[in-house]
């Protein structure tokens, strides 16, 4: 099994960078996925600083764009230009701050067969290259799986944008894909599939990136994450897969609590939750 590193979505309340990367050092955490959702609250003189903050403290840095950027526009008029500006500025942030990745939304079908709304996606990331490029801003993206079983986003989706277009890569979502599939990720050879094909499509020792937590859904839909625990989504079936790949994982808890977030790290770590915050 590759090296896995665990963290959380956000960054502990804190004075500073460094306080908050000696917080998660100090809870066990190797890894951390900030965002944007409610607006970009980082600027490009303090992304460094927050960089090298967690590279001090070995903490690996992923950034989450903004929900609203997301490709895949019908047209390419204001929201598709809004969403490429967005897509650029988190870019710039996240290449100022040394990130990992970008992970983003594939959008929406809006009418459209899924085939041509993937097309779409793929040729609107050509804008995207072209922009970044001009920039020096062209870092690796990661096309999140949805969890939204009648709209864009199935795992299958997403595999076909990253086969693409060789800056993306996929964000396997196993609580969304838990939702979308009424909850069929309760064994290993579920988990070690949906690796097993994104495996085939990463380059040599690029991590797979992974978003996991407990999930409640309805009609095949995801409604909200949950405690772990309180949902049928296990972390032991996606450790006894990760198993089976040589190569590195990064996990990015979403769960809505710390407990949650240590015992998911003490699973996939083998450890006890209290040794870990310890």
């Amino acid at each position: 099994m590759g090296e896995i590193r665990i963290g959380p979505s956000g960054l502990p309340e804190a004075a500073s960078f460094e306080e908050s990367a000696e917080a998660l050092a100090a809870r066990g955490y190797r890894a951390c996925e900030i965002g944007f959702a409610g607006g970009f609250w980082l600027d490009y003189e303090s992304a460094p600083a927050l960089g090298e903050a967690l590279r001090a403290a070995d903490v690996a840095l992923s950034v989450h764009a903004p929900l609203a950027a997301f490709l895949g526009h019908v047209e390419r008029e204001k929201k598709f230009k809004m969403a490429l500006g967005m897509l650029d500025h988190t870019a710039g942030l996240a290449k100022a701050a040394g990130a990992g990745l970008i992970v983003f939304h594939p959008g929406f079908l809006l009418g459209r067969e899924r085939e041509r709304a993937i097309a779409d996606v793929v040729d609107q990331l050509g804008d995207l290259r072209t922009r970044l490029e001009a920039k020096d801003r062209l870092v690796p993206f990661g096309v999140e799986v949805m969890g939204r079983v009648r709209e864009l986003g199935a795992i299958e989706d997403v595999l076909a944008i990253a086969t693409q277009v060789d800056f993306v890569r996929p964000v396997l979502d196993f609580a969304h894909m838990h939702a979308t599939s009424d909850g069929a990720y309760t064994n290993v050879d579920a988990f070690a599939s949906a690796l097993e094909a994104t495996d085939e499509i990463l380059e040599p020792d690029v991590p797979f990136h992974i978003h996991f937590s407990d999930i409640a859904y309805a009609n095949r839909n995801e409604t909200k994450h949950l405690p772990y625990g309180e949902g049928t989504l296990r972390a032991e079936p996606l450790r006894d897969a990760l198993e089976r790949f040589e190569r590195p994982a990064t996990v990015i808890s979403e769960s809505p609590d710390e407990e949650s977030t240590q015992t998911i790290g003490a699973v996939l770590l083998g450890e006890s939750a209290t040794r870990r915050s310890s």
